[in-house]
């Protein structure tokens, strides 16, 4: 059981490593680089293609708990949903970081920037917007507006992004996404759809940074894990699945 089951009915630790140039797509590239992830993690079973192009080596998703790994244009991804500690994703996590340089030939002056993102995911038939906003205050200078007679909230997706630095480098970014459209709202059939809130600490590389990608990996989910536990389960999770529950 993840460590966040009493928060959210999904919780997943994604790492997302952007590139300047696009990555390698030849087929022995390709295949070998999964081939060794598949080696250390063997649940990794299913690999296909995306109607975009992208590349995906993934886990059973009917199993509450599976990993997945993505090569995109630009981007590789790596995943894992519901796992039993955040150090389980961790170390998938800093596998693949380890095996970037040699076989994706990825270099720290190719990268763009490195993300480490926390999502919760709350599973809701009703209004989103409105458990949001209730959940999570729209602040005095908008709450007026919700107070003329017969108005209700359609759209409301907070997003908040912070440097963490004088350089504006390391950021940190919370953000909502919120999936009921105004035709739910106004015929009242909602679907079983989910609220997600996701929590990413992102390092610009920018001009040259000294660090390899586990040092600054390491970094960031240290600084994730403080503000994780100090700000946003207390001030966003659980008074959002609190709200969702009281409904």
């Amino acid at each position: 059981m993840n460590p966040f089951a009493d928060d959210a009915d999904d919780f997943y630790v994604n790492l997302n490593l952007n590139t300047e140039m696009a990555l390698p797509t030849s087929r022995d590239t390709v295949l070998h680089y999964f081939e060794q992830m598949k080696k250390a993690y063997p649940e990794l079973r299913n690999f296909y293609t995306r109607e975009s192009g992208d590349l995906v080596l993934e886990g059973n998703k009917e199993s509450r708990c599976y990993r997945w790994l993505a090569l995109e244009p630009k981007r590789l991804c790596s995943g894992m949903v519901n796992p039993a500690s955040t150090e389980e994703a961790y170390r998938q996590h800093e596998m693949v970081l380890e095996l970037a340089p040699h076989l994706l030939t990825i270099s720290v002056l190719d990268c763009e920037a490195l993300d480490v993102m926390y999502g919760f995911d709350f599973t809701y038939e009703g209004n989103h917007d409105e458990v949001v906003a209730e959940a999570l205050g729209l602040g005095p200078g908008l709450e007026t507006l919700i107070e003329r007679p017969g108005s209700r909230v359609i759209n409301y997706e907070p997003t908040l992004t912070l440097a963490l630095e004088d350089s504006c480098r390391l950021q940190a970014r919370v953000s909502i996404e919120t999936r009921t459209n105004a035709y739910q709202v106004r015929t009242g059939e909602f679907g079983d759809d989910q609220i997600s809130l996701y929590f990413t600490v992102r390092q610009y590389w920018g001009s040259g940074s000294d660090a390899t990608f586990i040092d600054a990996f390491r970094r960031q989910r240290k600084i994730g894990e403080e503000l994780l536990h100090s700000a946003i389960l207390p001030r966003m999770v659980r008074p959002l699945a609190q709200a969702i529950a009281s409904r």
